[in-house]
């Protein structure tokens, strides 16, 4: 219990202490409140001027974009300033400050996203299917390779793709995030193996090209008999249902992304990435299906490995948009034109290289640069 004060000078004392202390305490906090407002509205007025100017560029942006595929249905052609030709505003003003009167936030919880084990456990559990993997890295590059060439992709397409996109170091299993693996690293996508498929991108190519990587399966089964034989037929039963399943869902990318990300099902399905006999059919259909969308919006030259990624990394709309340019165009075209603002964001490349010219030769220099890796050069001598 605290003692009592019972010197009337040193009560008067103390009681002015406290008094000045609370004075000090509330003429802090209203100094904090005041300063924090001030710079609220500094932050509130600046930003909201930015968030206008970039709102009414990303707006030009899409509208620019519909017209040119007005055109182009229209085999009208396309000009310099069916593109807007301005770099995308920068936010230069002070960050948006901190309440000081705020409670304290939770952290933002993010899903984890699954690795290679939970592909695996999912395949197992949901479809009973056990990927057969290569026996060594060697071994899948030749059937990837084997499985490029009768598509009639080149040595030097699906090399540079995969310098680039793992590169020149990457794995049949390699994930996004994870290359190499080590202590502390945390996948930042699904992508998997040597031109980084999606998990919806597996979802959806059993789904558009199911028939194909059946038809190819079941040569393969015809040259087999005895036990191999009926394990492949095996694991063929599995695939026929995987595919059977993504043939029934509604044929949209947002659907197919549903079930490739949040569902076991999805997740076992993606693991087919990584059978030696599968895994390459669905990466080089990927890009398959790339040359044959440039062939049919009329572009029948053969793409370099340079414009085949370019289709893989942006999208093939946008991809063969950026292929069909004129070199005058590409040196003046912001690369912004075809990117979503949040995925701009996401892109140092696109950032740093600002137009469609600069864009192509880094991924051009990028590859150049990891020919000569040992992973790159293992899979070109695999050809």
């Amino acid at each position: 219990m605290p003692r009592r004060i019972d010197h009337p000078i040193l009560a008067a004392l103390l009681a002015l202490t406290l008094s000045a202390c609370t004075a000090d305490l509330v003429g802090g906090a209203f100094a904090a409140a005041s300063d924090y407002e001030l710079k609220l509205a500094e932050y509130e007025r600046l930003h909201g001027a930015y968030e206008r100017e970039a709102n009414a560029y990303w707006d030009a942006v899409a509208e620019k974009r519909k017209i040119r595929n007005a055109k182009r249905r229209a085999h009208e052609a396309v000009r310099l300033d069916d593109y807007v030709l301005t770099q995308p505003p920068i936010y230069s003003g002070p960050p948006k400050p901190i309440d000081p009167n705020a409670p304290p936030q939770p952290p933002i919880e993010r899903p984890e996203i699954p690795v290679v084990a939970d592909f695996l456990a999912a395949a197992a559990q949901e479809w009973h299917f056990v990927p057969e993997r290569p026996q060594s890295e060697a071994e899948f590059k030749r059937a990837y390779a084997l499985a490029a060439r009768a598509a009639g992709l080149t040595q030097a397409q699906i090399v540079g793709v995969y310098a680039f996109e793992t590169g020149g170091r990457g794995f049949y299993d390699t994930q996004a995030g994870l290359e190499p693996p080590g202590p502390g690293k945390h996948a930042v996508s699904p992508a998997l193996g040597y031109n980084q498929l999606l998990s919806t991108n597996t979802v959806s190519l059993f789904a558009e090209s199911g028939t194909r990587f059946i038809a190819a399966l079941e040569r393969k089964a015809a040259t087999l008999s005895g036990e191999a034989r009926r394990r492949f037929d095996k694991k063929l039963a599995v695939i026929k249902r995987m595919i059977a399943y993504c043939r029934s869902l509604p044929h949209s990318w947002r659907d197919y992304d549903e079930i490739a990300k949040n569902t076991a099902k999805g997740w076992g399905i993606h693991a087919a990435v990584l059978d030696i006999d599968v895994g390459p059919l669905l990466q080089v259909q990927k890009l398959l299906d790339s040359v044959q969308f440039a062939r049919t919006k009329g572009y029948t030259a053969p793409l370099t490995a340079a414009e085949l990624e370019l289709m893989n990394l942006t999208g093939d709309g946008n991809g063969i948009d950026m292929v069909m340019m004129p070199q005058t165009l590409r040196e003046q075209v912001p690369t912004a034109n075809f990117f979503q603002p949040q995925g701009y964001a996401r892109n140092p490349v696109a950032r740093r290289t600002k137009v469609v010219a600069g864009l192509i030769a880094e991924i051009q220099q990028h590859m150049t640069r990891n020919a000569g890796t040992p992973g790159a050069r293992e899979l070109a001598a695999a050809f």
